[in-house]
């Protein structure tokens, strides 16, 4: 059994963030830079307000591409309905479930409206991997 069934003490504590009206091309340097396959928008009080994905950034190089403009905001680009968000006492095998059958990578975690953290298929992978680390026979 893992150490844990806490959410808390396995998600990444800061992740990458950015702001909605940031520039999406920066977005996907902060994407390539961090070799992560998303991020969390805050506003500047720390509230989620949506995430961007590397395909909502594919999204925005087509549309440039086509519409021969420049990139626009995060905020036209980013998730930002429906968020499905984790909290930080949730039990991380019924996290792990909802993303597989939701099919997504990752999972804002949220605490009284601020964003503190996120789940990713990394990190739940990571878990397993110090979990039998510690468990096997020596």
């Amino acid at each position: 059994m893992l150490k844990s069934v806490n959410l808390r003490d396995y998600m990444l504590k800061n992740p990458v963030t950015v702001k909605p009206t940031d520039n999406v091309f920066e977005a996907m340097k902060k994407i390539s830079e961090n070799k992560i396959s998303g991020l969390c928008v805050i506003e500047g009080d720390g509230s989620l307000v949506g995430v961007l994905s590397e395909m909502d950034c594919l999204r925005a190089v087509l549309a440039a591409i086509y519409n021969e403009h420049n990139f626009g905001p995060v905020s036209d680009y980013m998730t930002a309905e429906n968020l499905v968000i984790a909290h930080p006492g949730e039990d991380i095998v019924d996290v792990a479930e909802d993303m597989l059958r939701q099919n997504k990578r990752r999972r804002p975690v949220v605490e009284n409206g601020k964003l503190i953290g996120q789940i990713t298929i990394r990190q739940l992978l990571k878990a397993v991997a110090e979990f039998r680390a510690t468990s096997a026979p020596h």
